[in-house]
């Protein structure tokens, strides 16, 4: 195994059989040698700084009905809700007083909010903080659209392809998504200039060793930005209602995998590894994660975008409690990073000899 993770780091890829050999390798051992080599690749690249993004989820409807979402179109019992966009600025206003630069703009697939419609949110936006980074994530749209989006200012854009294999993706959605879609839109936002950001769940229904191995593979041949990663968790209005939520070992194991994939990538530590363990985002920077997405959303409204169930909603994901994440990032040697917090172009290239 040591050979292996030795391979990981300088080649930045592995074979199958050595991904399946270390994917199912189990020992603590593994696990903490895997973490602290990706965690001193991380602050080669970035320091200790921990980079915070201000999330602001501004609607809950979605056209589409995702087997293992909380705000599939078909949960009757979601309560649902839009922001305006006074109560979006609003969002923005309190977090860049608490020294937010990043705003992360997220939504399900929502047809209230045309282009027309966003376009004109983001150009307030930019115009209200022309010093501060815009992030995306409302779903597929088409090339037209991004591009639009990306000239009026937005600079970022998540969207998670959730799963590489394809007979994988046709059992987490219905046939009305398509992973070849996805897909094409990732490599569409890319070519348009975004930041771009893709990810998967850990642990999701069906997942099996080569279904991550080909996630590994997308990733290594996207070579995005951002990487969002995080435990599948159920929800109990979806058909995974009585699944098993993902495992801690195996996500921060692939946290680390990622980062010594991708040394320079912007990698979050995210609310669902903090909603499965108390010290989960902790854990999550110590194996090579640098980003949180603290949530600027309104109280009233931030246990209403359930994307699973018991999502952290309060405590340290309230961006009021910015104090409480600082001081816990000191714990563990790391501090919070009020700057945008941009990907970095380093002299090394993740191209891994493609």
């Amino acid at each position: 195994m040591k050979d292996i993770l030795f391979k990981l780091e300088e080649n930045h890829f592995l074979n199958d059989d050595e991904f399946k050999l270390l994917l199912e390798d189990e020992s603590e051992e593994t696990l903490n040698v895997l973490n602290k080599r990706a965690a001193c690749v991380s602050k080669k690249t970035y320091g200790n700084k921990v980079y915070i993004r201000g999330l602001i989820e501004f609607t809950n409807y979605c056209k589409n009905d995702c087997y293992y979402c909380g705000i599939r179109k078909s949960n009757c019992r979601a309560e649902r809700y839009r922001l305006t966009d006074e109560q979006i600025l609003d969002c923005c206003a309190a977090g860049y007083k608490l020294g937010f630069r990043t705003f992360v703009l997220q939504g399900g697939e929502d047809g209230f909010f045309t282009d027309e419609k966003m376009l004109a949110i983001i150009k307030k936006i930019k115009k209200s903080y022309p010093d501060c980074a815009l992030t995306l994530s409302i779903g597929e749209r088409g090339y037209d659209s991004y591009k639009a989006f990306f000239d009026a200012g937005a600079d970022r854009y998540l969207l998670r392809h959730e799963t590489a294999d394809s007979e994988h993706y046709s059992r987490l959605h219905p046939s009305s998504l398509s992973l070849q879609n996805r897909m094409k839109c990732l490599f569409d936002l890319k070519e348009i200039g975004y930041q771009v950001g893709c990810g998967f769940m850990v642990g999701s229904p069906y997942q099996s060793t080569n279904s991550i191995i080909k996630d590994l593979k997308f990733i290594r041949d996207l070579n995005p930005h951002m990487v969002g990663i995080g435990p599948f968790i159920p929800h109990n209005a979806t058909p995974f209602r009585a699944c098993k939520q993902g495992d801690m070992h195996l996500t921060l194991k692939l946290l680390s995998i990622i980062r010594l994939m991708l040394p320079n990538v912007l990698l979050p530590a995210t609310t669902a590894l903090g909603t499965i363990d108390p010290a989960g985002r902790e854990k999550g920077i110590l194996a090579g994660a640098n980003v949180v997405m603290p949530n600027l959303s309104p109280n009233d409204v931030r246990k209403k975008y359930l994307l699973y169930d018991n999502k952290l909603c309060t405590g340290d994901e309230a961006a009021e409690c910015v104090l409480r994440l600082k001081n816990k990032m000191k714990s563990i040697g790391y501090e919070i990073a009020t700057c945008r917090g941009d990907y970095k172009n380093i002299t090394e290239s993740n191209s891994y000899g493609k």
